[in-house]
């Protein structure tokens, strides 16, 4: 039995768009391709996939997976391996949940006394965070992912310290703008999301149909959204809109 890629999309949650872009690198040839130009997927497929799906989710690049899936000799052996370094995230998940757990207590308790927060230890904001966390959020981008887990892996820990630091003070800056009651597409607002993009430009050229993607992403993706959420309830709806608008202004 076979499945068409529309099929295949919609049990496993990749786009055809991806599904497509893993058979024209290699990844993920399909089993065979109908008179109709349509691909189909049998079961050797699915279970492929799913094991590129599990290396996804713990951050391995599309290379790097191509590598180890071609190295594999048995399927028992290698679902073994990627279980053991499931349960390994599981145990870096839990160490987030913590941290952001952490964060909220803390910025509860200010809230109440009626003071800033203050961040004793600064590194604890990022426990349980990595390089990979971002690149895996980016899989429906398989092209920019690609590039965002290439400049991590050349990152030392000291790099993805600041870089961690800085997406968090983004995200800040445009909660302070948002409580200070300014549009999603007023001039501040813009500004800090035209250094965002430059930011993601220096990667990949990003055309104005992405970027609303991207933005969409960042309310649909529920890791991103909770991010977002953790600094202040509404954020992730805000940072989108005013993505959209800038898209609409400055891209279109």
């Amino acid at each position: 039995m076979d499945w068409p890629i529309a099929e295949v999309a919609r049990m496993s949650g990749v786009t055809a768009r991806t599904l497509r872009h893993y058979d024209e690198t290699g990844l993920l040839p399909p089993a065979r391709i109908g008179t109709n130009g349509h691909r189909y997927y049998g079961e050797r497929q699915l279970l492929r996939l799913q094991q590129i799906l599990v290396l996804r989710a713990l951050g391995v690049g599309l290379p790097e997976i191509g590598r180890i899936l071609s190295e594999q000799v048995d399927e028992v052996d290698a679902l073994r391996s990627h279980h053991r370094r499931l349960l390994a995230e599981r145990d870096r998940i839990d160490v987030l949940a913590g941290t952001v757990s952490r964060t909220i207590a803390e910025l509860e308790q200010s809230r109440k006394e009626d003071r800033p927060m203050t961040i004793n230890r600064p590194e604890n904001l990022f426990e349980g965070v990595t390089p990979a966390h971002y690149e895996n959020n980016m899989r429906d981008y398989p092209e920019l992912a690609e590039e965002v887990g290439q400049r991590a892996a050349t990152m030392s820990q000291a790099d993805a310290d600041a870089a961690h630091r800085e997406r968090t003070a983004q995200m800040i800056r445009l909660a302070e703008l948002m409580a200070a009651g300014h549009p999603a597409d007023a001039a501040p607002v813009q500004a800090e999301i035209h250094a965002q993009y430059q930011a993601l430009s220096q990667l990949r050229a990003v055309s104005a149909e992405d970027y609303r993607a991207i933005a969409r992403s960042v309310v649909d993706n529920e890791t991103w959204r909770a991010a977002y959420e953790a600094i202040a309830p509404g954020l992730a709806e805000y940072q989108r809109d005013a993505m959209v608008a800038y898209a609409t202004t400055r891209l279109s």
